[in-house]
This record gives C-alpha cells, sequence and structure tokens, in this order.
C-alpha cells in the first residue's frame, strides 16, 4: 500500500508584526515556521497504515527550502521518503495554484492513498485537498475523524459533519483523504530517528507554475474600533445591563 500525505510548513505570527515594503506580506523576520498541525495528524495516520498493513509512506509539500524541515520531521515520525516541488513564482500561490503542483507531483507515484490535513493554520482555506482530488479526478472525503483500512481497494470512514454528527462511508481507492485533528495521537520523533530522517531520500523537483486563481493585493491589521467591557454584578443586574447595551446598539 503506498501512501501520500501531503504537508506544509506554515507561518505563525512573533511578538511584533513589520508588513513588507509593497504592503502584501509579513515580513519574514517576523514570523514562525513549523509543521502544520493538521499534516502531523496526517501523518501519524499514514504511519499506523503503514504499520498494520504494510507499504510506503511518501510525504510530499510545495515550498521553497525551508520547508525541508517540515518533511524532515514527518520523515523522523516514520516517513519514508519525501518530495519537495518548487518554482520562484509559486511563492503565495493561492490554493488551487498549489493542488495543482501536488496533482502533478502525485500522478507520477501513483499511489492507493492520498491523506492531507483538512486545513493549515495559517491560511485556513481547507481548499487544497479538494483541489487535488478534482485535479486527480478521485473520490475526495473531507473532515475524516476515523480511518479504517478495509482490504485491497477500500477504507471506511468517519466525516465530522456539523451539529456533531458523524458520517460513515466506505470510499473506494485510490482516494484522497482530508485529516482533522483528533483522529489519533501524532508520535514524537526520538533523537535517534530525527538523525535518521537525515539519512532518508528527500528529492526536490521543479514545478510548473500554473496560472494564479486569486491574489493578496494587501495586508494590514485589524482595526481595533471598542474595546470589551468587564460587566459586575449579580446576573439579573448583568442581564438587565447586556439588553440596555444592545438596544443601544441597535438603535
Amino acid at each position: 500500500m503506498k501512501i501520500i500525505v501531503c504537508v506544509k510548513q506554515v507561518a505563525s505570527l512573533g511578538d511584533e508584526v513589520v508588513f513588507t515594503a509593497d504592503g502584501r506580506a509579513v515580513d519574514q523576520d517576523c514570523l514562525d515556521h513549523a509543521l502544520n498541525e493538521w499534516d502531523a495528524y496526517a501523518t501519524e495516520e499514514a504511519i499506523r497504515l503503514r504499520e498494520a498493513n504494510c507499504g510506503r509512506v511518501v510525504v510530499v509539500t510545495v515550498g521553497d527550502e525551508a520547508a525541508d524541515a517540515a518533511v524532515r520531521r514527518c520523515l523522523a515520525m516514520g516517513g519514508d521518503r519525501g518530495i519537495r516541488a518548487w518554482a520562484d513564482g509559486l511563492r503565495g500561490a493561492d490554493p488551487i495554484a498549489v493542488g495543482r503542483v501536488l496533482a502533478d507531483v502525485i500522478r507520477e507515484e501513483a499511489p492507493d492513498l492520498v491523506l492531507c490535513g483538512v486545513q493549515s493554520s495559517d491560511e485556513g482555506s481547507g481548499a487544497v485537498g479538494s483541489a487535488l482530488a478534482a485535479f486527480l479526478d478521485l473520490p475526495c472525503e473531507t473532515c475524516v475523524v476515523g480511518l479504517e483500512y478495509r482490504g485491497p481497494g477500500a477504507v471506511r470512514v468517519r466525516r465530522e459533519l456539523e451539529g456533531g454528527l458523524v458520517e460513515l462511508r466506505e470510499v473506494q481507492l485510490p482516494a484522497v483523504i482530508t485529516v482533522q485533528t483528533g483522529i489519533n495521537e501524532p508520535r514524537y520523533a526520538t533523537f535517534r530517528a530525527i538523525k535518521q530522517a537525515d539519512q532518508k531520500e528527500l528529492a526536490v523537483r521543479e514545478a510548473a507554475v500554473p496560472a494564479a486563481h486569486a491574489r493578496v493585493t494587501r495586508v494590514s491589521e485589524p482595526v481595533r474600533e471598542r474595546h470589551a467591557e468587564m460587566l459586575d454584578g449579580r446576573p439579573a443586574e448583568i442581564a438587565a445591563r447586556i439588553a440596555a447595551i444592545l438596544k443601544e446598539r441597535l438603535a
């Protein structure tokens, strides 16, 4: 069983926010980088499937050299090899473009199953997995909180729906599945595993730059117009005060 895991190195804001000269991004010196949380769960699920059913886990990302760290972490968790696709024109690429680049790599690998995180913590679009499935012409199951291998050619999934509902579905392989946090407990990589990951294959492929479907024109800090007002007193007094505030604001 060959499993592809799509991962991303995400950015998070530090204590200071400085924008680039063109106003379209945050200065890199103000950002911290790490493996996307959802992708850690997807990687763990892929490794568990491989351990139970044999096969190989290939970790794929779209990013520059800095993204190697995210791939290496997944290899330290137990991935077998990694692939990083990149071209300078992909910096700031929208989710649809990223999905197309991933599809070009994955199509050559011909996997039985493709796992992605539901979303990334820095952009949160949740669109890459669905776009990838469309480009590969594969079925796609999203927000999966349970995954069971049903033998050659099929898996059973539990999907998280609105209102706390769960949907059970059997999916024919190959397929794309986006994994929700909480599906498992991602393992910590030992120091030995981290050292071994440095010796595993991480291939770099030149990617074609697809047409953009969206672009960032400007970013800015949110305008703070009001501050929170803390209400003290007995419950009835607080309720009355809230009602008065609402009437005042809606008048």
